[in-house]
C-alpha cells in the first residue's frame, strides 16, 4: 500500500513536467483553421476539412471542362442530401447577380427583422428611376406589413420593396449592405461584395456561383424563406397615405412554378430566385428535389435570355 501511494505521487509530479513542457513547446497547441474560401482546397487539406462541413467542396481549377450543352458563363448543381457536386463550371470566377443578390437581402432581413413590423416607403424608396428597374408599385408613405413585403420582394422582385425593406431595418441601404457584407463573409461567401439589396447594376456590387450555393445553403434554414420561394403567387395588402387599404397580386418570375416551364421528368422544382439585368444576364439559383428524395441547389449566371436560361437549367436538373 505504501508502495502504490509512492508511486501515485510520483506518477502525478511527472505528469505535472510532462505537461508543462507540452504547453511550453506548443505540443498541445492546434493551428488555426485557415480563413481561406471554404470551396477552395489549398495544401493543407486538414484546413479545407473544417469548412467542408456539409457542404460540396470543388477544388479550383477541378470544376468541368466541358459545359454539356450550357454555353452561361457559370452554372452548378450540387446534390446537397450527399454533400457532393454533380457538375460546376467556372464557380469561382466574380460576376454580377442581378436579382439573385435579394436572397442575400432576406437572410438578413430574417435575421435583424420583426416579421410583425409595419414598413413605411420612403420617397426613394417610391422613386426608382432606373430604367427597366422591376417594382411592386408602392408609392411614398405606403404602410406594408414586413412579412408580406418580404414575399413580394422575393416572388415579384420588385426593387422598391428591397429598398423599403434596407431603410427599415438598418436605416440605410448603405448601412444594410455593410450588413449584407458581414453576414455573407459570416458564412464563407468571401468572394461576394454587394452594395444594395436589390441587385440593380453596380460595377462594386458581385459575387459568384458558388457563393450564392453557399447563401442560398444558408437561406434554407429558415422557413420562412422555404414558404416564400415555393409560393407561385402572394395576395398583399398595403395602406396608403391617406389611409386606403390596396389588395394586389404578384406572381412568381420562376416559370417552374407558374407553369410557363415544365419541369423534367422525376424532378420536383421546390422555389428559388430568378435575376435579370443586361450586365449580368440571366440568372437563376433553385432549390429541387429528384424521385429519390434527394435535394439540390442549382445555379446558373449571365445566360443570354430568359428562355435559355430556363432551357438550360432544365439540362443541369437532368443531371440529377
Amino acid at each position: 500500500m505504501k508502495f502504490l501511494k509512492t508511486n501515485q505521487k510520483t506518477i502525478k509530479l511527472c505528469c505535472i513536467i510532462l505537461g508543462s513542457c507540452f504547453i511550453f513547446t506548443g505540443c498541445f497547441q492546434k493551428e488555426p483553421p485557415s480563413l481561406s474560401f471554404p470551396g477552395v482546397i489549398d495544401s493543407a487539406p486538414a484546413r479545407a476539412e473544417v469548412f467542408a462541413k456539409d457542404l460540396c467542396i470543388v477544388p479550383t481549377g477541378e470544376d468541368n471542362s466541358s459545359k454539356k450543352g450550357l454555353d452561361a458563363a457559370s452554372s452548378l448543381i450540387f446534390d446537397i442530401t450527399d454533400n457532393e457536386a454533380v457538375y460546376a463550371d467556372n464557380i469561382y470566377q466574380k460576376l454580377y447577380p442581378a436579382s439573385v443578390t435579394k436572397i442575400m437581402t432576406a437572410l438578413v432581413a430574417l435575421k435583424y427583422g420583426d416579421l410583425s413590423d409595419i414598413v413605411t416607403v420612403s420617397y426613394r424608396a417610391s422613386h426608382i428611376s432606373e430604367w427597366g428597374a422591376k417594382k411592386c408599385g408602392f408609392q411614398e408613405n405606403d404602410k406594408i406589413v414586413l412579412e408580406d413585403l418580404l414575399y413580394a420582394f422575393l416572388i415579384h422582385s420588385g426593387n422598391d420593396a428591397g429598398i423599403a425593406i434596407a431603410e427599415h431595418i438598418a436605416g440605410s441601404e448603405e448601412a444594410f449592405a455593410d450588413l449584407m457584407n458581414q453576414e455573407a463573409r459570416a458564412i464563407g461567401a468571401t468572394k461576394s461584395h454587394f452594395v444594395n439589396s436589390h441587385g440593380l447594376h453596380d460595377d462594386d456590387h458581385y459575387t459568384t456561383t458558388y457563393d450564392i450555393y453557399l447563401i442560398f445553403k444558408e437561406c434554407m434554414k429558415e422557413d420562412m424563406f422555404l414558404s416564400i420561394i415555393q409560393s407561385p403567387y402572394h395576395k398583399l395588402t398595403d395602406e396608403d397615405k391617406d389611409g386606403v387599404s390596396h389588395t394586389v397580386t404578384y406572381y412568381s418570375t420562376n416559370r417552374y412554378l407558374v407553369g410557363k416551364e415544365p419541369e423534367p421528368k422525376g424532378v420536383t422544382v421546390i422555389g428559388g430566385k430568378t435575376g435579370t439585368t443586361s450586365k449580368a444576364g440571366s440568372c437563376l439559383v433553385l432549390l429541387s428535389e429528384n424521385k429519390e428524395g434527394h435535394s439540390f441547389i442549382s445555379v446558373i449566371f449571365k445566360s443570354e435570355t430568359g428562355d435559355t436560361l430556363f432551357s438550360q437549367m432544365s439540362k443541369l436538373l437532368e443531371m440529377e
